[in-house]
């Protein structure tokens, strides 16, 4: 998880995201820059700048005649990039509570992302397993009519579900009960663009 504004740049750049991919397995520089068709001085270049951000560390370093080669690797399998990071320009789910705004909805994803970036990390300190639950599937409607009471329905049904569950009690959270967040959407897969 990205959380620092500098890094999250630094990593968006084209360049250095194909860098960060090659590098799922150590390589130098020389590697790199054959593998992506770029000069070895400018992937050089952007390694310094990828490192200085804690994104690439360093494996080992072999001489070669009298050139020491550094062999680099990606910190992570995968990078996301916090909300946190971009806060300036990252949705606030209060400014758009509609549940039917799209914008809601992805202020909603970008508080997920940033709630469970912290909680991933608060588990693996703890050595704990952290409980989460999603489901993910796809659905098609014949009509904007069907989408829009198939919405309903299920709205109907979370909150019966959060009625027959929920424990807001006072002495609840004093009793160890813990609070969830519970979060439901419902938008268009997008388009392929492979033919």
């Amino acid at each position: 998880m990205i959380e620092d504004p500098a890094a999250a740049e630094a990593s968006l750049d084209p360049i250095r995201t194909r860098i960060l991919q090659e590098l799922t397995e150590p390589a130098s520089a020389t590697q790199l820059a054959a593998r992506i068709g770029l000069p070895r001085q400018k992937v050089n270049y952007h390694l310094k700048a990828l490192e200085g951000h804690g994104l690439v560390e360093l494996v080992e370093e072999r001489r070669k005649g009298n050139v020491t080669e550094r062999v680099l690797r990606a910190t992570a399998a995968s990078y996301l990039i916090s909300p946190a990071a971009l806060a300036s320009v990252a949705p606030n789910p209060a400014r758009f509570a509609d549940r039917f705004s799209a914008f809601w909805l992805l202020a909603l994803a970008a508080r997920t992302v940033q709630e469970m970036g912290k909680l991933i990390a608060g588990a693996a300190a703890a050595k704990k397993k952290l409980a989460s639950f999603a489901i993910d599937g796809e659905i098609t409607f014949r009509s904007a009519a069907e989408r829009a009471a198939f919405a309903e329905e299920l709205g109907v049904a979370v909150t019966a579900l959060v009625d027959k569950y929920h424990d807001g009690g006072a002495d609840a959270l004093a009793s160890g009960a813990r609070k969830h967040r519970l979060v439901v959407v419902l938008h268009p897969t997008l388009k392929s663009t492979m033919r």
